[in-house]
């Protein structure tokens, strides 16, 4: 039998956590008891308040950078645009749920929110469209195709292809993108490399697979070119979808209890065993 394998040094060795120990340190800020706060070099109550938008400083929170005040109105726009308030979308469903059982505001929009944080849906696939669209700038300033970067993406070669940001469940289309194309515009920004390979890539899908840009694909591309990492921009999107499930909690919350989506147990479609007697239980047994 061989002899147990040894730990390394860097595996053993606690000197980082022994110099945290018992401490708190932080680059983002801190409260001065009784003199101020601070954010990453600002006073929160005399360079902030009052002075920059909430967006703004919830960008400077999530990036450490101060962004300019048309950036944060182009964030804030996309966070209108992903707030529906609509009961039959997922995340609105749990506050609305939330709502009609009693549960207490923050405990219901906290879910909706959280029900958003999944790789297949929400702000997770943020990852995988930041990704796909930085890793097609890349291919496409070392002169493949737009087919041949498809091609590279979708290895199978073998029908519609698979790309986060230019597919939809539903519907086909995205009404968001051309409202956020005008606010973009209107904002006085220009399009970058990768909004611009993003548009080509739309061209191509719609001619041979019939799928447009969604607003995952749009974001993806617009926040690259402003210079957000992956990390960044799922850090910055949060919150996104909390109007809607607000919206939702608060209707079904001033309603009578228990009254979202009520059911009777014919409008299930039952599918299981027959029903069936429960076995007699001898006094024996119990």
């Amino acid at each position: 039998m061989s002899s147990p394998k040894k730990r390394s040094a860097v595996e053993t060795d606690t000197t980082y956590w022994e110099q945290l120990r018992g401490k708190i340190f932080s680059r983002k800020g801190g409260w001065v008891i009784g003199e101020a706060v601070h954010s990453h070099g600002y006073s929160l109550l005399e360079d902030l308040a009052g002075k920059k938008s909430f967006f703004q400083v919830l960008l400077l929170n999530a990036t450490g950078r101060l962004p300019p005040p048309e950036l944060t109105q182009w964030v804030e726009a996309v966070y209108i645009c992903m707030s529906w308030p609509d009961h039959r979308i997922w995340c609105n469903q749990i506050g609305s749920l939330a709502g009609t059982m009693g549960c207490t505001c923050v405990a219901g929009v906290s879910a909706g929110i959280l029900a958003t944080d999944s790789r297949m849906y929400g702000v997770g696939p943020l990852y995988d469209g930041v990704a796909f669209i930085v890793t097609a700038l890349q291919r496409r300033n070392a002169g493949m195709s737009i087919e041949e970067i498809i091609i590279a993406h979708h290895r199978e070669n073998i029908g519609t292809p698979s790309i986060t940001g230019y597919a939809r469940p539903i519907a086909k289309g995205d009404e968001r993108v051309n409202v956020m194309k005008d606010i973009t515009a209107g904002l006085g920004f220009k399009t970058g490399p990768h909004l611009s390979l993003a548009y080509e890539i739309e061209d191509f899908m719609i001619e041979n697979h019939s799928e447009c840009l969604n607003i995952n694909g749009f974001s993806s591309a617009f926040l690259s070119d402003q210079g957000f990492s992956s990390e960044e921009i799922y850090r910055l999107s949060t919150t996104v979808v909390h109007a809607g499930v607000h919206a939702c909690y608060a209707e079904t919350a001033d309603a009578p209890p228990e009254s979202f989506f009520p059911l009777r147990c014919e409008d299930i479609n039952y599918q299981g065993a027959e029903q069936r007697p429960l076995p007699k239980t001898s006094t024996e047994s119990i």
